[in-house]
């Protein structure tokens, strides 16, 4: 079991509107990490602002895309930081472009604590084809879909 690059890697995100940016993200954390703990924004911590699922639904979609793996938890995020700033068996971090700045915070916390920093694995935004990001905001605007496809 031991095959992998990291033994635990974090990963978070508000994770609405799943789609394939979503994808690319926790499927590298799931090539590099034997466990995987995927946080995702609480209702009460901003998942709730605008047209976003709530969470409980957020979480399910994510269970239910990984149903093969077995390696993973998921959890309910109530701060930016979860548990990365007092569980000394992550590894590693996983982020997006957008998300970097927080897994920079994050270690200087656990620095700050005496525990080792995390390695930060940044993947770059997938895009949609016109050519931006694929995102959940764009999504719920109507400007393309969890694919990345234009909608007319």
């Amino acid at each position: 079991m031991n095959s992998k690059k990291y033994s635990k890697v974090a990963v978070g995100g508000t994770f609405d509107k799943f789609h394939d940016g979503h994808k690319k993200l926790l499927t590298t954390a799931f090539e590099l990490g034997n466990q995987i703990e995927i946080g995702v924004t609480s209702d009460a911590f901003g998942g709730l602002k605008g047209d976003i699922d709530p969470c409980k639904e957020r979480m399910s979609n994510l269970k239910a895309f990984f149903s093969d793996k077995s390696d993973f938890v998921v959890i309910p995020l109530n701060d930016p930081y979860g548990t990365t700033i007092y569980d000394e068996d992550f590894d590693a971090i996983v982020v997006s472009e957008e998300t970097e700045p927080t897994a920079v915070e994050i270690n200087e916390i656990r620095i700050s604590k005496g525990m080792k920093p995390l390695d930060i694995v940044v993947v770059s935004f997938v895009l949609a084809y016109d050519g931006n990001p694929i995102s959940s905001t764009r999504i719920r605007r109507g400007e393309i879909n969890q694919k990345g496809n234009v909608v007319e």
